[in-house]
């Protein structure tokens, strides 16, 4: 199986937010949560277990993001 970018889905205190999102993004997280369940849809992550993580790990990973946030706020 191809390794996964999203692993760690941990517990954190939330923080509620609303978004809408495509069917088709609906779709595709449940097939991530899926796939994230060793393939099996009963039980896999729901998607808005997914997508706080997914959009740490975009920022973590974005490097003009994070070059631009080094300048903005040096040492």
């Amino acid at each position: 199986m191809t390794r996964l970018k999203l692993s760690d889905l941990a517990d954190e205190k939330p923080v509620r937010l609303t978004i809408e999102v495509s069917t088709r993004l609906h779709r595709e997280l449940l097939s991530y949560g899926a796939a994230l369940n060793g393939g099996d849809s009963k039980g896999a992550p729901p998607p808005e277990r997914l997508i706080p993580p997914m959009i740490e790990r975009f920022i973590a990973t974005d490097r003009s993001y994070a070059k631009g946030r080094r300048k903005a706020y040096p040492g």
